[in-house]
């Protein structure tokens, strides 16, 4: 699975350093408030507007994911101390005297049955 994730950033890399190589001399004006012109190469500021996109949803992801940790360590705590409480012995019981013994049945043979 390694292989695959490495392989996976490789070739996006490729295709990033493809296009700023294909695209390195476009340059792309911005027009700002008051009449301001900001001139950006193209592959700066896709890669910029890329990172502004990517960064608050990392940043939710990352929030969750610890959220989600949190939960799950205090469930565990939780957990074990269920366990923990189950786990103890029970006081000893007192011992019940065992019943008289009784003389034995007489077993009627099966003919007589009525």
């Amino acid at each position: 699975m390694r292989f695959l994730k490495v392989l996976f950033w490789l070739l996006l890399g490729g295709l990033v350093a493809g296009f700023v190589i294909y695209n390195g001399d476009e340059r792309v004006n911005v027009h700002l408030w008051s009449g301001l012109i900001a001139d950006f190469s193209l592959p700066l500021l896709l890669i910029l507007v890329f990172l502004a996109g990517l960064l608050p949803v990392l940043l939710a992801y990352h929030a969750l994911r610890w959220r989600m940790r949190q939960r799950i360590t205090g469930l565990e705590r939780a957990l074990n101390d269920l366990r923990a409480i189950n786990a103890m012995p029970e006081p000893a019981a007192m011992p019940v005297p065992a019943p008289a013994a009784t003389p034995p049945q007489t077993a009627l043979p099966l003919g007589d049955v009525q």
